[in-house]
């Protein structure tokens, strides 16, 4: 350092070199004080791909089985002959469907589909979905009498979202994963 007095400069180093050997190449390899910071930020991303996943999956799951629910309690109106009793329709079961569902679904959106048959061996369910996409058009409404095997279906577009890395629920396009509630049973004597 050119041109400072010998006293400032020999001041300076003094301060500088303390300076230098705790910050120096070989001590701040051996730091940990970012440690923490550093190795979170390692496994955040995946933390919290996989903390949505899981809530995603149980709200899936918890959304299948309140329609499900709905639809065996529903679907005592048929077995029971209360619908028949009462002519009930198509848009009335819905409604009963979606009465026992709550809140947690929009009623517009769900699909019955109710079906006869002579014998349990020859049921076979309806699938509404033609290359990812839902066809309402295929629905019936045959409630049947005494003694007939009825076959219930009841579907539901449910929202999901994809997580990051990937992560997906949908079987359907637009991101919405078909739920589907059924139930099989022989009418009472009414």
């Amino acid at each position: 350092m050119p041109g400072i007095r010998p006293d400032i400069r020999s001041r300076l180093a003094a301060c500088v070199r303390p300076l230098w050997r705790a910050r120096g190449p070989q001590r701040l390899l051996q730091r940990q004080d970012g440690n923490a910071a550093v190795e979170f930020a390692l496994v955040a991303a995946p933390f919290f791909a996989l903390l949505f996943a899981i809530l995603e999956t149980a709200l899936v799951f918890f959304a299948q089985q309140v329609l499900q629910s709905a639809t065996t309690e529903a679907s005592r109106l048929i077995m029971t002959g209360q619908a028949q009793s009462g002519s009930t329709t198509a848009a009335e079961f819905q409604q009963a469907v979606c009465a026992d569902a709550g809140a947690l679904f929009n009623c517009a959106d769900i699909y019955v589909n109710v079906q006869t048959f002579s014998s349990f061996s020859s049921v076979s369910q309806l699938n509404p979905l033609s290359g990812g996409n839902f066809n309402s058009g295929s629905m019936n409404y045959s409630i049947g009498t005494q003694g007939d095997i009825e076959l219930v279906q009841v579907f539901y577009q449910w929202p999901v979202y994809t997580a990051p890395l990937g992560f997906s629920l949908s079987n359907m396009n637009g991101n919405s994963r078909l739920l589907v509630a059924t139930a099989v049973f022989r009418n009472e004597p009414y």
